[in-house]
């Protein structure tokens, strides 16, 4: 059954009315996956997410039993068919997946399987996720091949999906954005007025003990509240820390990105150089430093495990009305255009949308052999 059988269309109709309820990625995958495999008669499904550095930042699947999966153990990488698909936009059909070279072989308690048919998720000309299905089965529980009918109509999910997954990711990224938004400014709140309250009641409490002079009982009360308000200070201080964004420290994003540099300089044989601004490059938004410094994090990651770079230039900056963060590499560069290929693990999507959130532009400069440009510019207003 294709895409033109009626009952197909109603099917995949009813599915993408259903999708535009649906606010959670993981909700949008597995609701798609679940689809796939009825109508394809699929024995096993799964969708997997990459996250940039060699694996699945989500992995989700239909037919393994619980005992089963769990017997398999970590994570798959995205090597193998697997990574094959999320570089390239083309589905892949196998009759024997077996017999492809690219084939890796089974972890140890995996089920066997034969026909695979695997088709990208792609929004904004990116790979975001992989939907893999293996050994269809006819009406009576026979096996068979996939048909080009099934990828027809798998092609048709995956094209539902991505714009599924964009909107839950957006929504997601709103509030994340709203939760952290919120946690520090309460942080701000505490530290601008109860700390300076507390500060206050322990300097008057430390008067009123000299004051008291030959009464010592009352000496020693007020010195015990003085100490009380010491500790309750300290008490706050580290509250307002943990309600802070957890990437950066109370130093801000330039020293979160030099921390950084340090660390990946030690990792990987490649010239990093950092030109960050010391302290604030004006007064930010709550939220901004953060959402840089996971752009930033993005635009390295790239640089260090797909350009082939030998040299990375870091610079942060203030402009006349915000921030501008820029990554450049000297790697093979690409063509924008075409970041579909494998733009699944450049994640430019996840970049851009963090960037417009924050009511920002991300510009993306490349071709081949003259690397990669990445600047983000934010308004601090």
């Amino acid at each position: 059954m294709g895409t033109h059988d009626p009952a197909v269309l109603r099917r995949l109709l009813d599915i993408a009315l259903a999708l535009g309820g649906v606010r959670r990625t993981d909700a949008v995958l597995q609701t798609i996956l679940d689809a796939a495999r009825e109508l394809t008669g699929a024995r096993y499904a799964a969708v997997g997410v990459p996250d940039g550095e060699g694996g699945f930042a989500l992995f989700l699947t239909a037919g393994v039993d619980p005992p089963t999966w769990e017997a398999i153990g970590a994570l798959p990488r995205t090597h193998g068919l697997l990574g094959a698909m999320l570089g390239d936009p083309e589905p892949i059909r196998l009759a024997d997946i077996r017999r492809d070279p690219r084939f890796r072989g089974w972890p140890a308690a995996h089920p066997a399987m034969k026909a695979f048919l695997g088709v990208p998720i792609i929004a904004g000309g990116e790979i975001v996720a992989g939907l893999y299905l293996t050994d269809p089965v006819d009406g009576e529980d026979v096996d068979r091949e996939f048909s080009e009918a099934d990828q027809e109509v798998v092609e048709a999910l995956a094209a539902h999906a991505a714009l599924a997954v964009v909107n839950a990711q957006r929504h997601e990224r709103s509030r994340e954005l709203s939760i952290a938004e919120e946690r520090t400014r309460l942080a701000r709140d505490l530290h601008d007025s109860v700390t300076q309250t507390l500060f206050s009641l322990s300097l008057s409490a430390e008067t009123a003990a000299t004051l008291a002079g030959s009464q010592p009982r009352l000496a020693a009360e007020l010195d015990r509240l003085r100490t009380l308000a010491a500790t309750a200070k300290e008490e706050l201080r580290a509250l307002v820390d943990t309600l802070r964004p957890a990437d950066l420290g109370p130093d801000g994003l330039a020293t979160a990105l030099r921390r950084r540099v340090e660390l990946l300089r030690r990792v990987h044989d490649v010239n990093i150089r950092i030109d960050a601004a010391g302290g604030r490059a004006g007064v930010r938004r709550p939220l901004v430093d953060t959402e840089l410094f996971k752009v930033a994090t993005e635009a390295l990651s790239n640089a260090l495990q797909h350009s082939g770079a030998r040299r990375v230039d870091v610079s942060l900056g203030a402009t006349d009305t915000g921030v501008r963060l820029t990554v450049r590499d000297d790697g093979q560069g690409f063509d924008p255009a075409r970041t579909g290929r494998g733009g699944g693990q450049l994640g430019l999507t996840s970049m851009r949308e963090r960037v417009d959130a924050l009511g920002g532009t991300l510009h993306l400069q490349s071709a081949l052999g003259k690397g990669t440009v990445v600047v983000a510019e934010v308004p601090c207003a």
